[in-house]
């Protein structure tokens, strides 16, 4: 049975911005690493536009660019939306019924599925879907945002804090 992750950057005061974390060599590895160990990742309409960037090769990449793109689009996606008529390759579009998707997903799958976007993360949260929350938090006080957590989040047990790199700390907790 696959375990369902919430993953995402994170600034000290609690907020995401992929604009706002570049990470240093290390931390991309471990990203580059962490693609190309999972089963599949799950996003909302939102973040998969974001990650789309990775679709297309691009003339400035550097290796490590051209690595987590290659692991990036190896991996199958789910992208749960009721706008989008379409995704791109290997991605499947999920509109009706997340829940039963997401369970059929965990259920017929084996090994991690990261899900990525607050408001998705939340509602599979709501739904008692989501069995870890990785918080890879960063040095910067951002003073506004979106918030990692959407809304309120039953209790949390930490099992892991790691630091990766020079200045992210990773904190991993469970629900309690």
């Amino acid at each position: 049975m696959a375990r369902l992750v919430f993953v995402l950057n994170q600034s000290l005061d609690g907020y995401v911005d992929h604009m706002a974390f570049k990470p240093e060599p290390a931390l991309f590895q471990h990203f580059i690493d962490d693609v190309r160990g999972l089963t599949g990742s799950v996003y909302g309409r939102r973040m998969y536009e974001v990650m789309r960037y990775w679709d297309e090769d691009h003339p400035e990449w550097d290796e490590a660019e051209r690595d987590y793109a290659a692991a990036w689009r190896s991996q199958p996606k789910w992208v749960v939306s009721r706008s989008l008529k379409s995704v791109g390759p290997n991605a499947t579009l999920v509109k009706d019924d997340v829940e039963a998707a997401i369970r059929g997903l965990k259920a017929r799958l084996d090994g991690v599925i990261e899900v990525s976007g607050p408001e998705l993360a939340g509602g599979l949260t709501d739904l008692g879907l989501v069995d870890e929350y990785r918080l890879y938090l960063h040095p910067v006080v951002l003073g506004g945002g979106k918030p990692y957590f959407a809304g309120p989040r039953p209790p949390l047990r930490l099992v892991a804090s790691d630091r990766i790199g020079e200045n992210v700390i990773r904190l991993t907790y469970v629900p309690a």
